[in-house]
């Protein structure tokens, strides 16, 4: 099977398209406000309900995630299992490598003179070093694109789209991240997941008969 990038955009389309648009919606906002500036305008909207929501909304991001869609990849498609598993693995040595190269403080660092102007979600342990980019949400970017990949019907794509987007709103809300490191994590889980499909998918070995197979599916 030849796989090129333009076949990866065409099965994801659902997603992309309306990933550029957003993108590019980010950076304009970028450009037009200051970190400061957009840091305030999430964290002073904040409810009760948020408080409660986006704490269960970030874990979509976490490693137990990846782990857990894993092992439910494992029962149907081994295939798919290892696109999704060295997926993860990509993007995730990736967003390391850029953190420790960058060495961003985290809010609670960057505004340790205003922090009795924020409002902080309680029982979050915040963090306080590598803020760029956001790992949970190259992961959660990283997750729908693959996901988006596989799906048989292509509308998922928007959904798991908007999933992702949740997870990296969670993070400016949770007063994790800023507003450049989530929309930096999109593109590094965005492209490094696109690039290694296109790449993976093309070993001749992944679509053979053996990796078809599931450990729920053995003819």
């Amino acid at each position: 099977m030849n796989t090129r990038i333009t076949d990866v955009l065409r099965q994801i389309r659902l997603f992309f398209l309306p990933y550029l648009i957003i993108l590019i919606a980010c950076l304009v906002i970028k450009l037009s406000y200051t970190r400061e500036a957009i840091y305030f305008a999430v964290n002073t909207r904040h409810s009760n309900w948020g408080d409660w929501l986006f704490p269960y909304v970030t874990d979509f991001g976490e490693g137990y995630m990846v782990v857990t869609l894993t092992l439910v990849m494992l029962l149907f498609s081994y295939r798919k299992t290892l696109l999704l598993i060295t997926s993860f693995a990509v993007s995730g040595i990736t967003v390391q490598v850029i953190k420790h190269i960058v060495q961003a403080p985290r809010p609670v660092v960057y505004f340790e003179k205003e922090l009795a102007d924020i409002h902080f979600v309680k029982g979050i342990s915040l963090l306080h070093s590598n803020s760029f980019p956001s790992g949970h949400t190259v992961t959660a970017f990283s997750a729908a694109v693959v996901l988006s990949y596989f799906a048989v019907n292509k509308r998922w794509g928007f959904i798991f789209l908007l999933m992702a987007i949740a997870v990296a709103y969670s993070r400016m809300y949770l007063s994790q991240h800023f507003f450049e490191d989530v929309t930096a994590g999109s593109i590094v889980g965005t492209i490094s997941t696109i690039i290694w499909i296109t790449f993976m998918d093309n070993r001749p070995f992944m679509h053979s008969q053996a990796m078809s197979k599931g450990l729920l599916k053995r003819k």
